[in-house]
């Protein structure tokens, strides 16, 4: 769910089981990124995973670094990171978001080679766009609250809704 010019993309890491079935992004029912991002002010309500083409009205879009459906992200091959990383390095030149917000930095360490990579933004640019990681909202990573990961992707919210957007 991409289009041109978007103030925003985010980006996971690859669809999950449930995602694969209903075709809706972060799908699954413990994965918290639909609250987390109506928490941060990106969207006026929280959207439910089948109104996920509302967003770009809002200017935003989601995308996958690997589109490969695991059930864990863990399952994805170093090589598999690597040549996903290289394939939305070309869709994000094609695209020109003016940010790409990667959700886990696991992710991005391993796709983008970037080992020391932190959560915010980030120094290197990727198609010519800007990078910013975000804590990745599945369920699986405990050690980030709503509230927290909330108060991080508004910190992007702000950037983006800056003049360079």
């Amino acid at each position: 769910m991409v289009a041109d010019g978007l103030r925003v993309l985010f980006c996971g890491i690859n669809p999950g089981l449930m995602t694969a079935a209903t075709g809706h992004h972060f799908a699954r029912p413990g994965n918290r990124f639909w609250p987390v991002l109506h928490r941060s002010g990106f969207t006026p309500r929280q959207l439910r995973p089948d109104e996920q083409d509302e967003l770009l009205v809002h200017g935003l879009g989601i995308t996958n670094v690997v589109a490969r459906a695991t059930a864990r992200a863990d399952e994805l091959s170093a090589e598999e990171y690597r040549e996903g990383g290289r394939l939305l390095a070309a869709k994000v030149a094609r695209l020109r978001p003016v940010w790409l917000a990667v959700v886990g930095v696991t992710a991005y360490r391993a796709a983008f080679g970037e080992r020391r990579a932190v959560i915010g933004p980030q120094e290197t640019l990727i198609g010519g766009s800007r990078v910013w990681v975000l804590p990745n909202p599945s369920g699986l990573n405990a050690h980030w609250t709503v509230a927290a990961m909330a108060e991080e992707y508004g910190r992007l919210r702000e950037a983006a809704s800056g003049p360079a957007a």
